[in-house]
């Protein structure tokens, strides 16, 4: 495997102790997560409520809207990544609001995304609508071991006909090291915050599974969890921490949360941001204790990825992330979410 190198001056992560030693050299990889709001094809799917997305339906869902979305998609994920790494972006990159095996087809199709050699892993799941979580990745750079979904079990027998995105737990090599990737969607806020709290328990119990499989495998977990960082479902039932200092061997670690306290996040509603697109990390990800060892994969920074084109520049609605369609017209935009990415780096032998 080619190994992708940035060079890091040691005070970076050792302090400047460190610089008399020199400078060593780091393999970083990015590893991101987009919602890519409706991701249709134009054909219906059997079972499935995806008429709005009909060239006949209320959104007028044609192939030139359709190719013009595959288009941008691809654009913005091929960017994803590359503030740090220019040459090849993410490794691997979660998405989720995407119809089929076939928009996923299309889309790793495109010119942006197919110089890189992207693939993917998606089984269908039960979701009304039709849209499901996916996992596009470089085979370059992550190899996959094993794909499942677990399926979001309700809690309450008078919803057990309600159906939704499941867990798509996707295991694979990164770095030469044991990796897991849980991408998720959990319920909508019209639902209440019950359905995102037993989301979001059951979220944990794939990784304690995970961990419990192999006590060394590495968990990200990641997706559009339709709640911010502080909210019951990832505070508390995900137990995903604000500090590195706060995280004990059975919680998890969202850099997320002071990110949105700062102001920032990735979906703009009532004037407000939200930060409902997260890459959450376990244990083995991060350095405690002020420990600063990078020998296997660690955490080392995060961002929420943006681009001028990304937003509306002009209207009502300047500086909101430029959306598909907003109040039935046809914007030729991008998505109402944006994208999210973590840096991992891990010392060269």
């Amino acid at each position: 495997m080619k190994k992708y190198v940035f060079l890091f001056a040691l005070l970076l992560f050792i302090g400047s102790r460190g610089l008399a030693q020199g400078e060593k050299k780091f393999s970083v990889y990015a590893i991101g997560f987009y919602n890519l709001e409706n991701l249709f094809d134009t054909c219906h799917d059997e079972g499935k409520n995806d008429y709005e997305y009909l060239p006949e339906g209320s959104m007028k869902w044609n192939g030139r809207k359709y190719s013009n979305k595959l288009r941008n998609m691809s654009r913005v994920l091929s960017e994803m990544g590359t503030d740090m790494l220019p040459k090849v972006g993410c490794a691997a990159i979660g998405v989720s609001e995407v119809e089929n095996a076939k928009a996923l087809t299309d889309l790793v199709a495109q010119p942006a995304l197919a110089a890189r050699g992207y693939k993917f892993c998606h089984i269908e799941g039960e979701d009304k609508r039709g849209v499901d979580c996916a996992l596009l990745y470089n085979p370059k750079m992550f190899t996959v071991r094993n794909v499942k979904l677990v399926p979001y079990v309700q809690a309450l027998a008078k919803d057990s006909s309600y159906k939704t995105r499941g867990f798509l737990t996707v295991s694979g090599t990164l770095g030469g090291e044991h990796v897991a990737i849980i991408v998720n969607h959990l319920p909508s806020r019209f639902n209440g915050s019950f359905y995102r709290e037993q989301g979001a328990k059951q979220i944990k119990a794939v990784k304690d599974s995970l961990i419990k499989e192999d006590p060394d495998v590495k968990v990200i977990v990641m997706g559009d969890m339709n709640d911010d960082p502080m909210n019951r479902s990832m505070a508390v039932e995900l137990g995903a921490k604000r500090e590195i200092s706060e995280v004990g061997d059975d919680d998890m670690y969202n850099p997320w949360w002071n990110t949105l306290k700062a102001g920032k996040g990735t979906l703009f509603y009532n004037g407000s941001w939200n930060l409902f697109d997260q890459i959450i990390l376990s244990p083995s990800l991060i350095n405690r204790n002020g420990k600063k060892d990078y020998s296997t994969l660690k955490y080392f920074k995060h961002q929420i990825f943006r681009r001028d084109y990304m937003f509306q520049q002009e209207g009502r609605y300047k500086g909101n992330p430029k959306r598909t369609h907003a109040g039935g017209v046809w914007l030729n935009g991008y998505s109402d979410h944006l994208p999210t990415v973590v840096y991992l780096v891990k010392q060269q032998k």
